[in-house]
């Protein structure tokens, strides 16, 4: 049923996992069997939450009856009263909005002499070309098949409401597109009475879901914007189930939802069949599904907690209750029956259950009264679309290439490591700088290369930039090409194998049957820039490293294959689909850093870092910005290794998207005036004296105070980078002033709703250091106007109670 909601895979999935956390096993149970209250522990009910608890009912019961679960919250860490207040919670999906879940449902069929033909649209004609969509509800060899499925995206031109652009289409230049709080889907779902019998498909399309516009606080504004890509995608998944005769019954095993519609109109094809799913998908209720700022999502995503967040949760859930009860409540109208004072106060209890897992809101959807277990994502990446899996991916095209590699035509924007770089890393390099990508998929089923380029494209994203999706085609055939061949840096999938015949259409080709790519040798050659000239100048060494893998004498200077060969041992070592997607964001971001530090190096300043002066003028008592290397030698290994992606990288889509969005990010963002991840990079990778170490903790515990504050810091600490591991540090600093200002900052990180879950992840030795220096300004405070010498005296009495313990 996830086909008719925001798309987004599962939580082992989507959900960006602590890299040093194995999911041993991947849970394919959509939905495991409820926990009983007795399995819970009485730790869950006893959790803080920054919210007041609701009022009591008139017998005196409280409101809330559901049991929250187990918070990772342990017992060891320290109580507060009250923690650092949230902003007011709000609704994604407000109750009573207007916009729908769904927005057209069609039906396509394949007739012997006229082919695919659309049958019945609801609740009105889509305007454009009709045999178009038909067509790409039907893919090729569909009959051969008992189900496939495609993926297609349509565009809405601006110019006339209702009107659908082609896939991929290119959008004039400065519109607006809304934000996309989920990856919305269509369906299709395809039946063939016979080999020569009309072939019948439903599809439904979804439009993305805008949240609420009367927002407050710029964390929210910033996220309308889309920077300028265009109106929204309607994303399309297309289901096809193939029938022997008109009689025959399918299985409903997988996409139930669709296939229950497939059903009910083989029974009855008309309108209103389409009416009664049309309706019951929009009545699917996401009102208690919470919505979060950029950094609140940022934070769900990079986190396995799975009661992270969970106070906005129960706050929604206790103000519908208590909306309930008092609506229950309310006197009979003369119409109505009298209520006795049992049903009062019945109605609301049980209702609403907390989430099991934060990640993904849980609702249903009632469809010819049959209840559809629904699960939609909270928190969404960009460029997430469809079920995909890098692992899948990864391992299609590293298994040959490991065992009997093939060099490629060397290309400086795609080779970076040389004639023999991985595929993978080719790949990526080629969605990077913008080329021309089709994955081939002979005698495969339409859905296998679908994913793959849904797979791609959020390979290259990371989940950070954009601009794959709206040029990608997951499936297409040889009647579009002339379509195709006019958007530059498409990523298409194909099943015909005429398209391997033809360099001139791409610029590499990913054949998934053998698990080889191909660069064309029809490919243009890489321009010289002014960026890599001035760095030749700059750094004579180095002239010859970019686009040969070799940099000075040094292999691999990009540190791509030691990265990949990381990937691969954690695949090998059954790590989950989040830790791998958590591997590449952090190439992503890694990227993205030092493209902007090689801008600053070439050019003198960067569009990818905003604010670049402020940070350096040392507000906070530090200073610097960008991204950290360990020494001089390995920053211009690393740049000359990828001055040439760097530069074809500047001149693409994904490339103007990220500045608008950083500029967006910026505007928005609560300290500006000290750059967290740069600092917090120097603590990880440098040797630090105690005076610059001391500076960077006085400067985060002086900054680091209201809620969104602490929340910029979470997004520089993820579990993948041991979270607050390396802040801890302080604790053990030689000055007191610097571990007491850390104890004062890793209060107010336990007071937040998500800092205390990375508090959990401490481990002893770091806690206990927390409470002896606790301990160590306690007793110090009253004091603070004396000598420094009795500080000094202090110091050490507590360095003597270490040593003892």
């Amino acid at each position: 049923m996830s086909s008719t909601l925001p798309y987004r895979p599962p939580t082992n999935g989507t959900t960006s996992s602590a890299a040093s956390n194995i999911d041993r096993q991947t849970s394919f149970s959509s939905f495991p069997p409820s926990r009983s209250e007795s399995s819970m522990s009485s730790r869950a009910a006893r959790r803080l939450s920054p919210h007041p608890p609701p009022a009591p009912s008139p017998d005196g019961s409280s409101q809330v009856s559901t049991v929250s679960p187990q918070s990772s919250f342990s017992d060891d860490s320290p109580a507060s009263n009250e923690r650092i207040r949230s902003p007011k919670v709000r609704s994604q999906y407000p109750a009573g909005s207007s916009e729908n879940h769904v927005e057209y449902i069609l039906v396509a069929t394949f007739h012997e002499n006229k082919g695919p033909v659309m049958e019945n649209q609801y609740p009105g004609a889509i305007s454009g070309d009709e045999n178009m969509l038909a067509e790409l509800m039907l893919p090729d060899q569909a009959h051969v098949r008992n189900q496939d499925w495609t993926i297609f995206f349509l565009h809405k031109d601006n110019t006339a409401e209702g009107v659908i652009e082609e896939d991929g289409e290119e959008d004039s230049k400065g519109r607006k597109q809304r934000r996309k709080d989920s990856a919305k889907s269509e369906l299709d779902v395809g039946a063939q009475v016979d080999e020569r019998a009309p072939e019948t498909g439903t599809d439904k399309d979804e439009t993305d879901r805008e949240g609420e516009e009367d927002e407050e606080g710029g964390e929210e504004k910033e996220e309308e914007d889309e920077g300028g890509e265009g109106p929204p995608l309607i994303y399309v998944l297309n289901l096809v189930n193939t029938k022997s005769d008109a009689t025959a019954k399918s299985e409903v095993y997988t996409l139930p939802l669709l296939l229950l519609a497939l059903e009910e109109y083989f029974k009855s094809p008309h309108p209103d069949t389409l009416a009664l799913l049309y309706d019951a998908v929009n009545s699917m209720d996401l009102s208690l599904m919470p919505r979060l700022s950029v950094l609140e999502r940022y934070i769900l995503q990079s986190s396995d907690a799975k009661d992270l967040f969970i106070e906005k949760f129960e706050y929604l859930i206790q103000k519908r209750m208590a909306k309930e009860m008092a609506s229950s409540m309310a006197p009979s109208s003369p119409e109505s029956p009298s209520k006795s004072a049992t049903d009062l106060n019945q109605p609301a209890i049980h209702r609403h259950a907390i989430p099991r897992d934060t990640h993904e809101f849980e609702t249903r959807v009632l469809y010819n009264g049959i209840p559809v277990p629904i699960k939609v994502p909270v928190a969404i990446s960009p460029e997430t679309v469809g079920d995909f899996s890098l692992i899948k991916l990864i391992q299609a095209f590293s298994i040959p290439h490991s065992t009997s590699p093939q060099p490629f035509t060397l290309h400086s924007h795609l080779t970076t490591g040389g004639a023999y770089t991985h595929p993978i890393i080719v790949l990526v390099n080629a969605l990077l700088t913008q080329k021309r990508v089709i994955f081939l998929g002979h005698n495969r089923p339409s859905g296998e290369v679908a994913e793959a380029v849904l797979a791609a494209c959020g390979l290259a994203s990371g989940g950070i930039l954009r601009g794959f999706t709206r040029h990608a085609f997951p499936y297409t055939d040889l009647t579009k090409i002339d379509d195709l061949l006019k958007v530059p840096g498409f990523i298409a999938g194909v099943t015909n194998p005429a398209f391997a015949f033809h360099p001139e259409w791409w610029d590499l080709l990913c054949d998934l049957p053998a698990g080889r790519m191909k660069i064309s040798n029809r490919i243009e050659p890489a321009p010289i820039t002014e960026g890599q000239v001035y760095f030749q100048q700059q750094h004579p060494a180095y002239a010859n490293g970019a686009g040969t893998g070799v940099a000075n004498g040094t292999i691999d200077p990009t540190g791509d294959q030691g990265f990949i060969d990381d990937v691969l041992k954690s695949i090998a070592s059954r790590y989950g689909e989040g830790v791998i997607r958590t591997k590449w964001k952090d190439w992503v971001v890694k990227f993205t850093r030092i493209a902007a530090a090689f801008e600053e190096s070439v050019y003198g300043a960067s569009a990818l870092y905003i604010g670049g002066e402020e940070a350096d003028a040392g507000a906070a008592g530090v200073s610097g910005h960008g991204y950290v290397w360990g020494d001089e030698a390995t920053r211009q290994k690393e740049l000359a290794g990828n001055v040439s992606r760097i530069e074809g990288w500047r001149n693409t889509r994904s490339y103007y998207s990220f500045k608008q969005d950083l500029a967006q990010l910026y505007s928005s963002r609560p300290i500006s005036r000290l750059d967290l991840h740069h600092h917090h990079d120097r603590l990880r990778t440098q040797r630090l004296n105690h005076q610059d170490s001391a500076a960077i903790y006085l400067a985060f515990a002086s900054t680091v105070r209201s809620y969104a504050e602490i929340c910029q810091l979470l997004t520089v600490t993820p579990e993948s980078h041991a979270g607050l591991f390396y802040i801890s540090l302080g604790l053990f600093h030689p000055r007191p002033d610097v571990r007491i200002a850390t104890v004062a900052l890793l209060e107010r990180v336990q007071e937040h709703e998500a800092g205390r879950h990375f508090w959990c992840q401490l481990g002893r030795f770091a806690k206990l250091a927390y409470f002896r220096a606790k301990r160590e300004g306690e007793i110090s405070s009253p004091i603070d106007d004396q000598t420094s010498a009795r500080g000094v005296g202090i110091d050490e009495r507590m360095r003597g109670a270490t040593r003892v313990s």
